[in-house]
């Protein structure tokens, strides 16, 4: 079954991987708005790509309006949008920004389901925790539970305040893990091993541990136990990244930076 017309806000990075999810579930004919130059690129016969909202024909009826678009513009942006408060739930990825901030700008009418995907939704290996707003029923989570699910996993929490550290864990988590293949092929380099072949090392290193600890019934931890040998090569190693001062404490740090971040969004 097509899912159900869409208005998406912000055809950007994010904005494009749930497209490409909704397309290969079957869309049915809906709206995106984006200013950009490069986002009419994003149009087919499954949707029209419109500069700003007053290109949206006045009969079209979205069952749901998905935000997609940096936090910082919310202001700005969302109360473009009161005209469709009433029948569609309105989704929002944007970082930071509550649903009851989200209200305040829509209205008090609004049925909101806020989101925090992260960037492995591009190639649908994402992971997204969900928190419904009052007023939220059955059909509009269940049609945001598929509009997720095109993009990866999905976890829901009735708690709102979770996404604070889930945003600093799983939605800025992909940079984290980059940062690792960047600083394993830079240390590869200067070891002596020619510069293709480090790239190639760390990203296939980084990217089958993934993939192994995803097949995995076992904690992160039992594996890691599993590849140290006693006395040998990754021992020396994880004495160095796993002292008191290293990784453990920097890890906490930055996870806590990033809560504390996410707060600040709210405005």
């Amino acid at each position: 079954m097509s899912i159900l017309p869409i208005l998406l806000v912000g055809c950007g990075r994010m904005g494009s991987a749930m497209l490409s999810g909704w397309r290969e579930q079957g869309l049915s004919a809906s709206f995106a708005v984006d200013p950009a130059p490069g986002a009419a690129a994003s149009a087919g016969p499954d949707l029209t790509v419109v500069p700003d909202v007053g290109g949206i024909p006045a009969g079209f009826a979205p069952a749901a309006v998905v935000f997609a678009v940096k936090p910082q513009n919310a202001a700005e942006t969302l109360p473009q949008y009161r005209r469709f408060v009433g029948r569609p739930v309105f989704l929002s990825i944007m970082a930071g920004r509550t649903i009851g901030g989200i209200r305040s700008l829509l209205g008090d009418a609004s049925a909101i389901v806020r989101a925090m995907p992260n960037t492995p939704a591009a190639v649908r290996q994402g992971v997204t925790v969900a928190c419904p707003g009052t007023g939220v029923d059955a059909a509009q989570r269940a049609l945001c539970e598929r509009l997720l699910t095109a993009i990866g996993v999905v976890a829901w929490v009735a708690e709102e305040a979770l996404l604070d550290p889930v945003t600093a864990v799983s939605g800025s988590g992909p940079a984290y893990v980059f940062l690792l293949a960047e600083l394993m092929e830079r240390a590869a380099i200067e070891q002596g091993i020619p510069a293709d072949l480090a790239r190639l090392l760390a990203r296939q290193t980084v990217s089958g541990s993934g993939a192994l600890l995803a097949a995995s019934a076992e904690d992160a931890s039992a594996l890691r136990v599993a590849v140290t040998s006693p006395a040998g090569t990754t021992e020396a190693a994880l004495q160095v990244l796993m002292a008191s001062d290293a990784w453990p404490a920097a890890l906490s740090r930055a996870i806590a930076a990033a809560t504390v971040r996410s707060r600040e969004l709210a405005g």
